[in-house]
């Protein structure tokens, strides 16, 4: 079943890239007592999630976290080495935390899983953005066929 607004996000443990290397962090690390802009990606490094979902993020970041956002956390089913090399590569310095979910442990938790086993690219998650208060979902938005439900500008725009 797919996570609504009202849920809470489950407890899983996913990847960042920390100041020694890979490092782990809970869902509840990230989510806990924060107001957290959240989106997803099927894979770093691709077409629509490079040119337009994540840089939408890193231009509209202050604009979102004047709004009470304390963080921003994009994540995909990749692994730690390439999310902190395409966070590097967009420019996402301290504006975007990247977040590996290489196990797609998050993704099977939400019911956001996408199988683009014939495509060549396995389990991935669904394009996604949403608003996490304290832990638990208050805006969700998912588009299966674009990223503009799920841009940084319609999630500013229901803040």
């Amino acid at each position: 079943m797919t996570i609504a607004v009202g849920d809470k996000i489950p407890s899983v443990k996913m990847m960042r890239w920390g100041e020694g290397g890979p490092e782990a962090v809970t869902t509840d690390d990230l989510f806990k007592g924060k107001k957290v802009a959240l989106f997803g990606v099927p894979g770093a490094f691709t077409p629509t999630c490079s040119a337009k979902h994540l840089p939408g993020f890193v231009q509209h970041a202050d604009a979102l976290k004047s709004k009470g956002i304390d963080a921003i956390v994009c994540t995909s089913v990749n692994d730690v080495f390439v999310m902190s090399a395409w966070g590097k590569d967009q420019g996402c310095g301290d504006k975007v935390l990247l977040v590996a979910d290489g196990d797609a442990a998050f993704t099977k938790a939400t019911g956001l899983e996408l199988d683009l086993t014939g495509k060549g690219l396995g389990l991935r998650n669904q394009r996604f953005s949403m608003l996490v208060e304290d832990g638990v979902v208050k805006v969700l938005n998912i588009d299966p066929s674009g990223f503009e439900k799920t841009s940084a500008e319609t999630l500013l725009s229901q803040i």
